[in-house]
Parts: structure tokens; sequence; C-alpha cells
């Protein structure tokens, strides 16, 4: 495994991009470039990564569930979708790997249902609220060349 460079900055052009989907599923490739998230994650101690903030314009996302918990989970994503969102939004204060030291109230919806694929390219769906669903929902905005802090002016709702 490798730990890979972290892209920064509120204007930075691989942030800003919208990510690829992934049409055909490598699965050494990916599997490495997974590992290598993982390892990069842990290291940052960040609780979810998307592949735009390693440099990859690709719809890949790690995500780490349940943190402190004793159910905690680590979830690989290809391709996610936000398939169902509750009515309910929580503001709650958000952080980023990417704009480090920057920390801010944004609105998100509690509850959610992500369909994605996982690293062997097997079709799954996982209904998430609170903080799982906060995580899915930040780096989803990455793949869309979103930030957290372009939704800071909508915790008025």
């Amino acid at each position: 495994m490798a730990l890979l460079p972290i892209e920064k900055g509120p204007l930075n052009k691989i942030l800003r991009s919208v990510s690829a989907r992934i049409k055909k599923i490598d699965k050494k490739k990916l599997g490495k470039f997974f590992d290598d998230m993982r390892e990069t994650m842990f290291e940052a101690n960040g609780i979810g990564l998307a592949a735009p903030q390693v440099g990859v314009n690709e719809r890949v996302v790690v995500c780490f569930f349940n943190n402190g918990s004793d159910h905690e989970l680590i979830v690989e994503m290809v391709n996610p979708e936000i398939i169902e969102r509750s009515d309910e939004m929580l503001v709650e204060e958000e952080g980023c790997l990417s704009l480090p030291g920057k920390f801010d109230k944004v609105a998100r919806y509690e509850n959610l249902t992500v369909k994605y694929m996982d690293r062997k390219g097997k079709e799954q769906v996982l209904q998430l609220n609170g903080l799982n669903a906060r995580i899915v929902q930040h780096e989803v905005d990455h793949l869309e060349g979103k930030l957290y802090v372009d939704r800071v002016s909508q915790n008025h709702l």
C-alpha cells in the first residue's frame, strides 16, 4: 500500500471537476487503489475520502462508518448514487481533508439510501442515517466537484 498525496484548496481544478463514472472494473487496479485510499484516509485521520481528493477524477469513495463504536465498518464504493433522501435535515459541523483547519456547519439529509458497486463489481444498497449519511453526502459532493464550503450558505433552510 502507498500513501497518496491529498489535493488541497477551494479552487483546486481537480477538486472542482465532475468525476467520470467507472464503466469497467479492473479488480486488481481498483483493489490497489482502494487499499491506498484507505491507508491515506487513516493516516490523515479522516472518515471518508473521494478519488478526486487524491488526484483521480473517477467516481470512487471510501467511507469509515460507525467510527469509535463496536461496529466500525469501511465501505468502498464505485459509482455511488444517492437514490433516496429523507425530508429531515440536520445541521452539523464538517471539515475536509482537502481544506485542512477549516470547519463550518452544513445542512445535510438525516437519512438516505445509496446504491453503488463494491470492489468486485457487485451492486450494493445501504440505508444510512446520521453521521454515516453525512459522510456519503460529503464524498458524493466531491465526485460532483463540490466542497462542503459551497453548502455553508444553505444552512438556513
